[in-house]
């Protein structure tokens, strides 16, 4: 029998895991979100450029939550706070549907017991669903592979990934300017201010991810720590999402350490940019994975699309779509509450350290 499946924002990752969602034999299409009227009514699969799916778009959150499904894919548009689509989560899992979040919620025991006993709760009244968070980033480059690579280390120092997302070809400008913050003046903003809008979401999804990070290599978390910088332009740029003038932001570091024992024990560094003027390393791959150690481990990482693919859908939206739909059977069989990633073969530091293995 097919999972049956609710889409949440059609938005440009949503849109792809829409058409991967349809094109897949195993899952069957039953609701679609959307958040503008000129989507709303629309059959779903005209939205994506596919045949009709004989499934209707809407913007009522009562349509979704009287619709009977196993999942929702959760590809809700950033905004800050990071809190800000915790209630609609909740009421998902408690109306007796799994989510899939491609926007964090990896690691929500960061957050504290209380947190947790909101999910929990909300799982048990939805009769056993479960929340989980995947992605590339988070989801895959941390989670997956420096946990992994972690695992041929007698010691571990730092572990660090460093990631370059080109924002070039993104067209949404509200996107764009509001939320990722270019086009800022660099000179009047502080980016490591934990109240400036823009810096919220991500502050709270990456702060999940190292938390997550040292958590399963087993390091005690003293506290999270900001580096974000922002850059100039270098010229006036012109973008899909409109213009950036030379001088105002057209690349955000941004980065967060996992301060354990009085050290930096994970780091996670995304290079949001438009052009790579100011990067130390101007071939950087989609993602680096460095970890200093015994011995110390260097991956460099890159996707491509398969040859003479003639859709515009680029690499990473294809691995973004993989990623929620190859775990739809694993939550959809988990116990209630939250589904962490697992991290089978991370080095455990308590383990080494001569602690009790937890």
């Amino acid at each position: 029998m097919a999972y049956r499946v609710i889409q949440w924002g059609t938005g440009a990752m949503g849109r792809n895991c829409l058409r991967e969602v349809l094109a897949h034999p195993g899952l069957e299409l039953v609701g679609a979100l959307v958040h503008s009227e000129s989507k709303h009514g629309r059959d779903a699969g005209e939205i994506v450029r596919r045949p009709a799916a004989g499934v209707d778009a809407t913007m009522n959150f009562d349509d979704i939550l009287a619709t009977e499904a196993d999942v929702v894919i959760h590809a809700a548009r950033i905004n800050p706070p990071y809190t800000s689509h915790d209630d609609e989560i909740l009421r998902l899992l408690a109306s007796g549907k799994n989510v899939i979040s491609i926007n964090g919620r990896a690691f929500p025991q960061h957050w504290g017991a209380d947190h947790m006993a909101r999910i929990e709760e909300a799982g048990r009244a939805g009769g056993g669903t479960t929340l989980f968070g995947t992605g590339l980033n988070p989801g895959f480059a941390m989670e997956k592979m420096a946990m992994t690579a972690s695992s041929i280390c007698l010691d571990i120092e730092n572990v660090a990934v460093s990631e370059v997302a080109d924002a070039n070809e993104v067209q949404a400008s509200a996107y764009v300017f509001d939320v990722l913050g270019f086009g800022s003046d660099p000179d009047a903003i502080d980016p490591n201010d934990p109240n400036w809008p823009v810096a919220q979401p991500l502050n709270g999804m990456y702060s999940e991810l190292v938390a997550f990070a040292a958590d399963r290599l087993g390091f005690e978390l003293d506290s999270i720590r900001t580096d974000h910088k922002m850059f100039p332009a270098t010229q006036d740029l012109v973008v899909a999402a409109g213009e950036i003038p030379k001088g105002k932001v057209s690349h955000t570091r941004w980065r967060w350490h996992a301060v354990c024992g009085g050290a930096d024990k994970v780091t996670m560094t995304i290079h949001w940019l438009m052009e790579r003027a100011h990067l130390d390393d101007p071939e950087h791959p989609l993602w680096k994975i460095n970890i200093t150690g015994k011995p110390n481990v260097d991956i460099d990482i890159e996707l491509s699309k398969p040859k003479n693919d003639p859709q515009r859908t680029s690499a990473e939206q294809y691995a973004v779509a993989a990623s929620v739909i190859n775990a739809i059977p694993a939550v959809c069989a988990a116990p209630p509450g939250v589904l962490v990633m697992p991290s089978l073969y991370a080095r455990r530091n308590d383990w080494w350290s001569g602690a009790a293995n937890t």
